[in-house]
């Protein structure tokens, strides 16, 4: 059994990879703030004796205080909304956050796992973006707390590793959705779902042109624990993401019609600096992971809606 911790446990992502972890039998500790996490979203997990929580803010952890084999560095508020409501404590989050777990990760010789992010990218001028692309951002404007944020982290794992010899991995996440989202975290699939199932009209920012590709929760947790688990020369960054690339407007319709809605589409200025196409390439997953999506957006968008209707059902 592996001590492992994962940070922003309680959130999106973090919650389904610490259930995902418990099931393989591994003793796991929640670290969360509930800044955007959810207690709802471990609450089976807490009668688990396998798991703890730990109700702390990343930035003021006491590392000397439990020993690792494995961290997972998931802390950081990912929706534009929850990202922008407060860019300083977004920047602290992505800085001092993953300084302090790559310290951890250092004092105990655990593998830290960073998570990043397909904003690194920008507004890219490359298409589909590979790992060695370097990416379009501005770094003055409203998401630059969370894209400058997380790119600085991605340069804190590799200089410990360079300087302290650190057991760093890096993936770089590109859309996911499923269970455990936020109806209320501003991303597309959960706008889009919520809206449909209330009737209400389904805003798309722009002219529906912009794409996505969308990787259901259960496959991407599939590559962050290959990921993990692969050998210590194995440190990336590795796009983690479905290929399948569709535009917003072919996403509306299919929920609309998935979920027999009265809504309407309409359409609003597009944000600024909101990439116009994301699509990832992951040569590089299947190399050395062994990994690719199988769940469709059919079939993920099936299980999604269903668990829409039983949120907004409580």
């Amino acid at each position: 059994m592996k001590n492992i911790l994962v940070t922003g446990g309680a959130g999106f992502l973090g919650s389904n990879l610490c259930e995902r972890l418990i099931r393989e039998g591994d003793f796991v500790y929640c670290l969360d703030n509930l800044y955007t996490g959810k207690l709802k979203n471990i609450e089976i997990l807490l009668e688990n004796k396998n798991f703890e929580f730990i109700n702390e803010d990343i930035r003021t952890f006491n590392i000397n205080k439990l020993k690792f084999d494995e961290i997972y560095n998931a802390a950081c508020p990912a929706s534009p909304p929850a990202y922008q409501k407060d860019a300083i404590y977004t920047l602290e989050t992505n800085i001092i956050g993953t300084k302090k777990m790559l310290e951890l990760a250092t004092l105990n010789n655990a593998k830290i796992l960073q998570f990043s992010t397909s904003e690194i990218y920008g507004n890219p001028l490359i298409y589909p973006q590979t790992e060695e692309y370097w990416g379009n951002v501005n770094p003055i404007g409203i998401r630059s707390c969370y894209d400058e944020g997380k790119r600085v982290a991605e340069t804190f794992c590799f200089d410990y590793k360079r300087q302290k010899n650190t057991r760093v991995k890096v993936i770089r996440i590109f859309n996911t959705y499923g269970k455990n989202m936020d109806k209320n975290d501003g991303r597309v699939i959960s706008n889009f779902i919520v809206q449909a199932l209330q009737n209400k009209d389904i805003t798309i920012y722009g002219d529906g042109t912009q794409t996505r590709s969308f990787c259901y929760v259960d496959d991407l947790i599939d590559g962050i624990i290959k990921m993990m688990n692969s050998d210590d020369e194995v440190t990336g960054p590795i796009n983690l993401g479905n290929p399948q690339e569709f535009t917003m407007k072919e996403l509306a319709e299919i929920i609309v019609n998935k979920v027999s809605s009265k809504s309407k589409i309409i359409f609003m200025d597009l944000p600024k600096d909101d990439p116009t196409k994301r699509k990832p390439d992951i040569s590089k997953a299947k190399e050395y992971l062994k990994w690719s999506p199988t769940i469709t957006l059919d079939q993920g968008l099936n299980k999604t809606i269903e668990y829409f209707k039983e949120v907004l059902e409580k």
